[in-house]
């Protein structure tokens, strides 16, 4: 668009130039009544004083242009004379972009050594479709140029929940089946928003510091009788941290552990436990690359009852396209593995495959398989062995 822009300019001015230097030419003829054999009439005077003769003794050509003043007089033209390449009047090829005026910003110079365009602004400027595009590292997407600047109730989150981690805040609801229990139907209730930020205001990818506050509940129900029998929940307020492909996040979390009423009465011969953690938990994660994602993280709980013991490490790998995907969705793939003292540092692995659907300021809709494997994540049967497989409905912020 800028190519042809600047062409359409220079074939103006040409004709321009032709149809005045033609007029002058006419001019002088007539006044001197030699029109078939008289001399040329000189060529008209410029700003700088001196008369240039004109460059042809035939009559003007009609391919041809009139020559230009040298190049240290462009910058004496006249406001409405014309400069080669689309040069606004009084800018020599030399200027520098700086000291244009912000009206002249488009036309700099095409032999300047800046950029034609001004920079996208937030939060385009790390727009992941633009980086998608172009090759080179995982910093070209994940980093921005973009001022830090302090934000009240942000958009985005820089720490994102684990895909595969299933005591992670977001809204989700799963069927799947056992081999012990038959058919169970496990909820996600919850949420993780940002309180203040301060960082860039890009919503997509943000970089800088953010405090956030997260908060989730946990049901399991049996089917096809729909009783809860247990519901674990989960609060917690992690600072976050986020440059080019590194996250960090160190934050405290209250979590515990209930039975369902409703499963107590018909299951007299259950006995509740009390599974509570007071925890401080610190995560890394990197992008190897923009659709690939690396974590891990330990939690320390200062503060135990029952069951419970003070040690847990959770890792795993999301490989899930950063862009927004549009109606054709992508497909993701993500596990995690979830490791407890309690369980004599053993553990489970659960695995999730499907389609995903991601909008333009990063919320991600899933629908996938999921396989679980070990020990149970509800708190109340902490010591429980279970083999899930079924399908689930996943909405993370």
């Amino acid at each position: 668009m800028c190519l042809a822009r600047h062409l359409v300019r220079i074939a103006s001015l040409a004709l321009l130039g032709s149809i005045v230097a033609w007029a002058s030419f006419a001019a002088a003829q007539t006044t001197s009544g030699l029109m078939a054999d008289a001399v040329p009439a000189a060529y008209p005077a410029t700003n700088s004083g001196g008369a240039m003769p004109y460059p042809s003794t035939s009559p003007y050509p009609t391919t041809g242009a009139p020559s230009y003043p040298a190049m240290a007089d462009r910058t004496a033209m006249a406001p409405g004379e014309g400069s080669p390449g689309g040069l606004a009047p009084g800018i020599s090829p030399t200027t520098s972009a700086a000291t244009l005026p912000a009206s002249t910003a488009v036309d700099a110079p095409l032999t300047d050594s800046g950029p034609i365009y001004p920079s996208y602004p937030s939060p385009n400027a790390a727009s992941p479709t633009q980086a998608w595009e172009q090759p080179g590292n995982v910093d070209r997407w994940l980093t921005s140029n973009e001022q830090w600047t302090w934000q009240l109730l942000p958009t985005g989150l820089m720490y994102k929940s684990y895909l595969a981690s299933g005591r992670e805040p977001r809204f989700a609801t799963q069927f799947v089946h056992t081999r012990n229990q038959g058919w169970l139907w496990d909820s996600t209730l919850g949420a993780k928003v940002g309180l203040l930020r301060y960082g860039t205001e890009n919503d997509f990818a943000p970089e800088g510091w953010q405090f956030d506050v997260e908060g989730a509940a946990f049901p399991r129900m049996n089917l096809p009788e729909r009783d809860v029998m247990t519901c674990d929940y989960r609060i917690g307020a992690p600072l976050t941290h986020r440059v080019g492909p590194w996250e960090t996040k160190f934050g405290y979390y209250h979590y515990c552990a209930h039975l369902g009423d409703e499963f107590v009465l018909t299951n007299p011969q259950i006995t509740r436990i009390n599974y509570v953690r007071e925890s401080l938990v610190l995560g890394l994660a990197t992008y190897l690359a923009p659709e690939l994602r690396l974590y891990a993280e330990a939690s320390w709980a200062f503060h135990v009852d029952g069951e419970a013991q003070p040690w847990e490490f959770q890792f795993g790998a999301d490989w899930s396209p950063p862009e927004p995907t549009g109606p054709a969705g992508a497909p993701f793939f993500a596990i995690n593995c979830h490791l407890r003292e309690e369980n004599d540092f053993g553990g489970n692995m659960t695995l999730e495959t499907g389609w995903q659907w991601r909008g333009t300021t990063g919320h991600l809709f899933r629908v996938g398989f999921r396989y679980f494997n070990g020990m149970s994540e509800q708190g109340q049967f902490y010591n429980m062995f279970e083999e899930q497989i079924g399908v689930g409905f996943r909405y993370d912020f």
